[in-house]
């Protein structure tokens, strides 16, 4: 298989993931500078947004997965931090974010972002097989409790655009209510059907969302970029690398 000759060249992968953590970063910081134009929470970021920035600028010179996910995590609780800043204003309903808590969502926050990633990764699983790759064969990511490696590569790409923002945006316009979206058991929040029903409805209608890549040079909705990106990727081992990983939101 052309898929697995081409990852198992250590030299590629290293690549390919040093683009790919390279990309993620500055999506995270382009979105938090954003979210803080000409307001107050630009001198509460300003050393988050530095973290940020100088993670950005080691990632070319990592020589290891090792080093690339050290960068990665530390560019991640700067962007968290920032995030927890731009919802704290909505800490008396019980949805700002403190930090990211994953198994389980320790509140409201974290159990919406949870669930709107576990909808992208369906996605992109999706679109890898549409285009006739193998999920289970990844460059960046390790096999880990049941999930396919190449999924959650592609997921780095559109993490930011497709449930961050959903997620912030939606907490934001005051769209979530605790007491009807919600479920909790001890220190366990989730979604309850009704929840679900509305964050699908947000996910999918940003995922007709569309955006110019630079690639190819016209508008597609995020729903045909996450396939696009596939076949990007695929290039990289089949004759016109260079491509994968170039999309970043403004």
């Amino acid at each position: 298989m052309r898929q697995y000759g081409g990852l198992v060249n250590e030299e590629l992968a290293l690549l390919l993931s040093a683009r790919l953590v390279a990309a993620k970063i500055e999506m995270q910081l382009r979105y938090m500078l954003r979210l803080s134009r000409g307001n107050e929470r630009r001198n509460a970021m300003s050393s988050h947004l530095q973290m940020m920035r100088n993670m950005l600028k080691y990632v070319g010179k990592s020589r290891t997965r090792q080093e690339m996910l050290g960068l990665e995590g530390n560019a991640a609780r700067a962007y968290f931090a920032c995030i927890a800043i731009c919802t704290e204003h909505r800490m008396s309903e019980g949805l700002a974010f403190t930090h990211r808590s994953r198994r389980p969502p320790k509140d409201p926050f974290n159990a919406l972002l949870s669930f709107l990633y576990s909808l992208l990764y369906r996605d992109c699983v999706q679109a890898i097989v549409t285009v006739g790759l193998d999920p289970t064969i990844g460059f960046y990511h390790q096999p880990r409790s049941g999930a396919y490696p190449l999924a959650l590569d592609l997921m780095e790409l559109f993490r930011v655009p497709l449930a961050d923002m959903v997620a912030v945006g939606s907490v934001n316009r005051m769209q979530w209510s605790v007491e009807k979206d919600f479920e909790q058991a001890g220190p366990r929040f989730w979604l309850n059907p009704s929840g679900k029903k509305k964050a699908i409805k947000l996910y999918e209608s940003r995922k007709q969302d569309v955006w110019k890549h630079p690639v190819i040079g016209y508008s597609l909705s995020y729903a045909r970029l996450m396939e696009l990106e596939v076949r990007l990727l695929e290039k990289e081992w089949s004759g016109k690398p260079g491509l994968f990983a170039l999309n970043k939101i403004r």
